[in-house]
């Protein structure tokens, strides 16, 4: 439908307008911007292409010295004297391991997953033991760190606030070596371990990342390795003067094929052209540079010894079988640091097989998929319900824009989840990721016409000479014959009170093609760029896209903007739609289901992350989160309430006093052929009257004139005791009222048939004026 077209409906005067040519530089400015982004890397992946290869250098030369050690010629590799002062302090923590009856108890052979807990910070430099009397172990610490040069220790400290660090995460890799790259000396109770440390400074919630390297000797569940902050190279040719003496032949066997197998790795990439340039690293370097040994011992566990071999082997390659129960995996551990004095407590552990993540990952993926399709479904169904210009007027766009941007960061966090995920739950976060893009799709174009429909009602219309007070009685609107006709003052400034026999008259607004336009043309590239956001249309658009990604993005990688979106957006899911009501007298629209099951699935999302202490990304319990649930179910039954009593029902005023389609109408005369207030604009046909309303009004009907005998000549002439004389014998009832409704143009309607008629068009069939809601 063409512009001509439209106005002629509205009732306005058709007037050519000028098409306006699409402009293509938005488009292509904003093309070349993100194919900047996309292939300016700054050198980065040049650095990092150059640092792999060095990386492989290193390697290579490690391995030849470590080969020529192993085989007793001549090397540059020496293996450092085991530290005497390190057992005596270990035992003191209970971090060592023993032999248990197989039959009775076992160990975790493999510790895969995930383990967080507590951790206790002691500073052990000699100054501050010294002060600190109290230890039970203070004398072995004293031993451990005595000879210790202080001068660099505040440089190697850094920045980070090693006191407030209470919260320990390690993510474990377990390897064995394959039969092939074994040593023929090997056995099979050792295996490598390698993963990440992260403290935790809850004052700030910010991470202090430590990069692991270590030895599993599962016959005792003892754990020995070493830890540096990210970007600093681990030498695992010094593991074996971590262990005992016992076990030092055992633990040299499997260090060379290790570094075989990194090489041939290392290798691969650069020759595939896979780089990962990973600059976080330098960043964790930067705030500290103390290195770190590990020492870990898992718990035993009261299960014997061939039903956790069967237990394990079915969490790595599952069959379907029946095990037992998964027990409890935790551990005890300490880290240490002496070169800065450092001794941090790893108590109150527990930890997460891979496997079993893997499974917790695909069940919250499944729920979070079936409670994204309900919120679908109920999403498609109320938009097919309200898709209509009376249905559209009632609905705020707000909700479903705040619902919208709560869909897309679910669908980035999903998709970054999956990504991260490597391996079998992958697939299963692409679901609910999926579902989560095509609702917000699906809301964010219903928000768009919602904001096209009523962009009209924000327009205000310029001052117009009054109307003429001249009126015609037309087939829909009461004869003034049969009494005077309240004064009716239509809520549109612009529109002038109209019958059927008038034709319409409105004064059009200005188009903005007929203004001159006295700008002066853009003189560099910066006015250039800002004129075409004020003016295109297409130009706002893309603006707004990478701004609102660049939010997007900020809130995956930022945890306190993660927490304030959930408040703000939880806390706008109705309240926009309550503020609609209320300020346009009309009820919601939307249907009971909708609202209870969009409040019941979205709440169940964020109560998963904020309340459950053993979700998938393992987030702290946040309690606030529960005052919030029962502020958005509060919002729910309001928006509920709101359609059973009225939109301001809560309120001791009325914001705003809706048009009223049932004034009081005069009777037609008792003696007229036809009891009618007239013709119905829609149907044609009459607009009866009840009979009871009829005999009710028959003491006033046997006066001669009740106008004369009620007042002063005054009165006859049609003064204020007339119109109340007329309001007391004419329809009063309320279900009277409702059989009629008069339009503010003074067109006359069934009030069913107006409706009906309301639920396709919000504009009057006789004169095509926009009408307020009924």
């Amino acid at each position: 439908m063409d512009a001509s077209a439209r106005d002629e409906e509205a009732g306005l005067p058709a007037i050519p307008r000028a098409q306006r040519p699409r402009s293509s530089v938005p488009t292509l400015l904003f093309m070349s911007f993100m194919f900047f982004m996309l292939t300016s890397h700054n050198g980065d992946e040049f650095l990092a292409r150059h640092q792999h290869q060095e990386a492989l250098q290193s390697l290579t030369y490690q391995l030849s010295n470590y080969s020529a050690w192993m085989n007793g010629t001549l090397s540059n590799f020496t293996l450092p004297a085991t530290d005497t002062a390190l057992p005596p302090l270990l035992d003191a923590f209970h971090i060592q391991g023993s032999t248990l009856d197989l039959n009775q108890a076992s160990y975790y052979s493999n510790i895969t997953g995930f383990i967080h807990g507590d951790a206790e910070y002691t500073n052990i430099s000699l100054s501050s033991l010294a002060l600190n009397n109290t230890l039970p172990w203070m004398s072995e610490a004293q031993n451990f760190v005595s000879g210790i040069n202080t001068t660099n220790v505040t440089e190697k400290l850094g920045s980070w606030k090693w006191n407030m660090s209470t919260k320990v995460a390690l993510s474990v890799v377990e390897k064995k070596l394959p039969e092939g790259e074994k040593h023929s000396t090997s056995s099979d109770s050792m295996a490598l371990v390698h993963g990440r440390i992260e403290l935790t400074d809850t004052s700030s919630s910010e991470n202090l990342r430590l990069e692991f390297e270590g030895v599993h000797y599962m016959p005792n569940g003892s754990i020995y390795g070493f830890a540096e902050p990210a970007g600093r190279r681990i030498d695992i040719r010094l593991l074996p003067s971590l262990v005992p003496e016992a076990l030092r032949n055992e633990t040299a066997q499997i260090i060379e094929p290790e570094l075989q197998a990194r090489i041939n790795k290392l290798k691969n990439l650069i020759d595939d052209g896979v780089i990962d340039s990973d600059s976080s690293g330098n960043d964790e370097a930067a705030k500290v540079s103390c290195p770190f040994t590990f020492h870990a011992q898992i718990h035993p566990v009261p299960v014997p010894e061939y039903l956790m071999q069967e237990l394990e082997n079915e969490l790595q390659n599952p069959t379907g079988i029946s095990t037992v129960l998964p027990p409890k995996l935790s551990i005890s551990a300490v880290l240490l640091s002496k070169e800065c004095g450092i001794l941090y407590e790893m108590k109150n552990t527990e930890g997460l097989r891979s496997g079993m993540f893997f499974r917790k990952v695909t069940t919250y993926a499944g729920l979070t998929a079936f409670a994204y399709l309900v919120i679908l479904i109920l999403s498609s169904r109320q938009t097919d319900r309200s898709r209509t210009p009376s249905g559209i007027s009632r609905v705020s766009r707000w909700t479903f824009l705040t619902q919208a941007t709560m869909d897309s960061i679910s669908f980035a966090g999903h998709i970054t989840f999956a990504i991260l995920a490597e391996g079998r739950p992958s697939l299963s976060l692409i679901a609910p990721a999926f579902l989560a893009c095509m609702l917000f799709v699906h809301e964010a174009q219903f928000a768009a016409l919602i904001h096209q429909i009523q962009g009209p009602e924000s327009y205000v219309p310029p001052s117009a000479s009054p109307p003429s007070s001249n009126r015609s009685t037309g087939a829909g609107a009461p004869n003034s014959a049969q009494g005077p006709l309240l004064p009716l003052v239509s809520p549109f400034p612009s529109a002038a009170p109209i019958t059927n026999n008038s034709p319409p008259t409105t004064t059009p607004p200005p188009l903005a093609a007929a203004q001159p336009n006295n700008t002066n043309p853009p003189t560099s590239f910066f006015s250039f760029f800002l004129h075409q956001i004020r003016t295109d249309p297409q130009a706002k658009l893309w603006l707004s896209m990478v701004i609102f990604l660049t939010f997007i993005v900020r809130v995956i990688l930022s945890p306190l903007l993660s927490m304030l979106f959930v408040v703000i957006t939880y806390s706008s899911i109705w309240l926009p739609q309550i503020v609609r009501s209320v300020r346009r007298g009309r009820t919601s629209g939307l249907s009971k289901g909708y609202i209870v099951g969009t409040t019941a699935c979205r709440l169940y999302i964020s109560l998963y992350f904020l309340a459950c202490p053993k979700n998938v990304l393992e987030i702290e319990p946040r309690p606030w989160i529960w005052a919030l649930a029962v502020f958005v179910t509060l919002q729910a039954f309001l928006v509920i309430l709101q359609d059973t009593f009225g939109p301001t029902f809560f309120l001791p005023f009325t914001y705003t006093k809706p048009y009223d389609y049932h004034p009081p109408i005069p009777l037609p005369d008792s003696e007229a052929p036809e009891q009618s207030l007239g013709d119905c604009s829609i149907c044609m046909d009459a607009i009866k009257i009840d009979l009871s309303l009829r005999r009710r009004s028959k003491s006033f009907d046997k006066r001669e004139d009740w106008a004369g005998k009620g007042g002063s000549s005054s009165t006859r002439r049609g003064g204020v005791s007339s119109v109340f004389n007329a309001m007391q014998i004419g329809v009063g009832t309320t279900s009277a009222r409702k059989n009629y409704s008069l339009a503010p143009c003074h067109h006359l309607f069934h009030t069913e048939c107006l409706e009906k008629w309301l639920a396709i068009k919000n504009i009057c069939p006789q004169c095509r004026r926009p009408l307020p809601p009924l």
